[in-house]
């Protein structure tokens, strides 16, 4: 009986770690201003979903500080450092993880105050969905406005408000309305996708796991409802093979193997492999886990590859699928948050860590900072803590690059202080500019990107002394008949493109030929707008129609002064303020 006992204990336990396994799990951060009780509702979240050990919750019930006005604290459940208890407030991340039957949770509850906005960052960098809580007795305030815009940043696609403290309010449908189109307002502006807004109450737990009584009015998921259910899985379009080395491990002269973390894609022992930089050409041998060797890694597994011949390999460099390759470029603009106290100067030397690979870089222009309040763009000429804005940076050696939209691993980086080693800053890379920034030593790099035949593009631009641009003029023929005059004469090389009656996706086709040449693109059009050039470098598009919208209406905007202001615009594209090369007419 004993036997057959344990037999059925056994099999149960396998049952159960079995679909245990096969749980999906969620990654969420929380966000707000200060007290807006994230800790509090994180805590009550823990506590009611049976989630806390009982000797945890008897130590917050012996404890000396409880400013919830209650009998019991739940944000010490999660605030765990001694000066965040004492002070009230989430200073670091901290990570939670529980489980319920239907999903596995790992929990980052970050700080709220603006200084400890770089916590923030780290918290929601992996998250696959972020809660961001509004305090029902204030509204959005400024940092609701910055983590909601870092959250759209970093590509999180599901986004929760959680309107906090209804018990004070009285539980008010139309403060939940008010505060709920505010921020689906915020939403919409920002492009996140999926917003679902929930009125609760952290301190009294309205709908937190269990719908609430006081909130008949509304008929939506309680917020763990919620979590148990959305769809937060992303489409990967991106599926293109990226490892980056992070170690080569060799125990004797019989192995050798490349260890680091599958950062997309997937790999089968024979699979066509190409190393970057040194673009030699290899195949997977083996795939080696800690449990053996394995048919076949998935990202983002940790693995270690044995290959098929002897290649030069070390930290730094790449293993990519042959038929779809990163951007290798030592130029690309990108958005950056600001970490450190001490602001961002263009020029300062720092250091970059973008996946295993660390490069000396610079950040060589700021093209402009977001309000983020007004998500206005505006003009800056360095970035204090916690600024957001739009950069250009540029390294001594080509980085492995895709956007971030298509891959957070390769396309995210961080700034690093040489002197303290202190991390300054975090990026997301938007656009690659192959060979802008690449030195003499890295033509074999652009040469393999960035070219058109056999010519890359850094020579063009070095023969031309620009970079090329496109200015879109509406239907004004005549002004860019002018402006054509005006840039023919100050040397650069200039088209005048009439696409009057030209089908956007024809014309965008066209003007990408011209910009791979290297001309500036004068283009009328008037239905053409800047969406339309997607595959364009924002910085190198003029829109004479912003000119145009910003004039004050009294004041009359002449072809004189938008002449002037796409002179300006086109001398930041000059590679090098020296070089003014004899104008040359060219004709299509």
């Amino acid at each position: 009986m004993l036997n057959v006992a344990a037999s059925e204990h056994s099999e149960s336990l396998a049952a159960f770690l079995e679909a245990d396994l096969g749980k999906d799990l969620l990654r969420f951060t929380t966000a707000g201003s200060v007290d807006d009780g994230k800790s509090t509702l994180i805590g009550r979240l823990l506590h009611d979903a049976k989630a806390v050990y009982e000797d945890h919750v008897a130590s917050v019930q012996k404890s000396k500080i409880n400013r919830s006005g209650g009998s019991f604290d739940f944000s010490l459940l999660t605030d765990g450092l001694r000066a965040e208890r004492e002070q009230g407030i989430t200073i670091d991340v901290a990570y939670r993880y529980f489980s319920t039957l239907r999903r596995k949770f790992i929990i980052a509850d970050t700080p709220g105050h603006e200084q400890y906005t770089r916590n923030m960052v780290t918290g929601a960098s992996s998250a696959d969905l972020a809660i961001i809580l509004v305090d029902a007795t204030k509204g959005l305030l400024t940092q609701t406005h910055r983590h909601g815009y870092i959250a759209s940043l970093l590509g999180i696609r599901c986004v929760v408000a959680a309107i906090n403290k209804m018990d004070l309010v009285d539980y008010r449908e139309d403060v939940f309305l008010r505060f709920q189109e505010d921020f689906l307002s915020l939403a919409s502006r920002l492009g996140i996708p999926s917003v679902e807004c929930i009125p609760i109450s952290a301190l009294a737990g309205d709908n937190v796991v269990s719908s609430s009584e006081n909130t008949p009015w509304y008929a939506g998921p309680t917020l763990l409802g919620h979590l148990e259910t959305v769809d937060f899985r992303q489409i990967r379009s991106f599926d293109a093979v990226r490892f980056p080395v992070q170690y080569v491990i060799r125990p004797d002269f019989r192995f050798r193997g490349f260890a680091g973390q599958l950062a997309s894609g997937s790999l089968r022992p024979g699979d066509a492999l190409l190393a970057l930089p040194s673009r030699q050409e290899t195949h997977v041998k083996a795939i080696v886990g800690f449990d053996g060797r394995r048919a076949r890694a998935f990202a983002p597994q940790s693995i270690t590859l044995e290959l098929d011949n002897e290649i030069d390999l070390g930290r730094g460099d790449m293993l990519v699928a042959p038929s779809h390759l990163p951007a290798v470029s030592s130029a690309f603009s990108a958005a950056l948050v600001w970490l450190h106290a001490e602001p961002l100067l263009v020029g300062k030397p720092l250091l970059l860590k973008q996946t295993t690979r660390v490069v000396k870089a610079r950040v060589r222009r700021i093209l402009h900072r977001v309000n983020v309040n007004t998500l206005e763009q505006e003009p800056a000429e360095r970035l204090e803590m916690n600024g957001i804005a739009e950069v250009e940076v540029e390294t001594n050696q080509p980085l492995f690059l895709d956007p971030y939209a298509a891959s957070r691993a390769t396309g995210s980086f961080i700034l690093i202080d040489p002197f303290s080693n202190a991390t300054v800053g975090a990026g997301m890379v938007r656009e690659t500019s192959p060979g802008d920034a690449a030195r003499p030593e890295d033509r074999s790099d652009v040469a393999a990107t960035a070219s058109l035949g056999g010519v890359a593009a850094q020579e063009r631009y070095h023969r031309h002394g620009h970079k090329p641009g496109v200015f879109l003029l509406g239907n004004r023929l005549s002004l860019a008949k002018s402006l054509e005059r005006a840039f023919f004469q100050e040397g650069f090389e200039v088209v005048v493109v009439d696409g009057s009656g030209v089908a956007s996706p024809v014309l965008a086709g066209f003007l990408t030929s011209l910009y791979s040449a290297g001309t500036l693109a004068l283009c009328t059009n008037a239905a053409l707008a800047r969406g339309d050039l997607a595959r364009f470098p924002r910085e190198d598009i003029f829109e004479a129609a912003k000119i145009l919208d910003a004039a004050k209406p009294e004041a009359e905007t002449t072809d004189a002064q938008i002449i002037q202001q796409a002179l300006r615009f086109a001398e930041k594209l000059r590679v090098s303020s020296e070089h003014h090369p004899a104008g040359k007419e060219f004709r299509t």
